[in-house]
């Protein structure tokens, strides 16, 4: 479980789980335009765009999601990603799925 300077994040495909941890931050392009999150950021619910998802997680590197949309939603420092393709250093899109 995250801390309250921390983001606790859960990123799941359609069909498969991708990533959990702690995050700094995460980033990612939604139907309004680009968003960052940060620890304290207000609820939100939105839907998710083609492209990437940028996770800054508190231990290792930074990790690249491609996605092919999906929705994410933030509360109290929570932030779950459901995308409908995903993968972890890559492009997704529904012809390669």
């Amino acid at each position: 479980m995250a801390s309250n300077g921390e983001l606790e994040v859960e990123i799941v495909a359609a069909d498969h789980f991708v990533w959990s941890g702690a995050a700094r931050s995460v980033s990612a392009r939604t139907a309004n335009g680009d968003i960052g999150i940060l620890p304290g950021h207000t609820p939100i619910l939105a839907i998710l765009e083609a492209g990437e998802l940028v996770v800054d997680p508190v231990s290792g590197e930074r990790l690249v999601v491609g996605v092919d949309g999906g929705f994410f939603s933030v509360d109290a420092n929570r932030v779950v990603i459901v995308a409908d393709n995903a993968k972890v250093g890559g492009s997704v899109t529904s012809e390669a799925v």
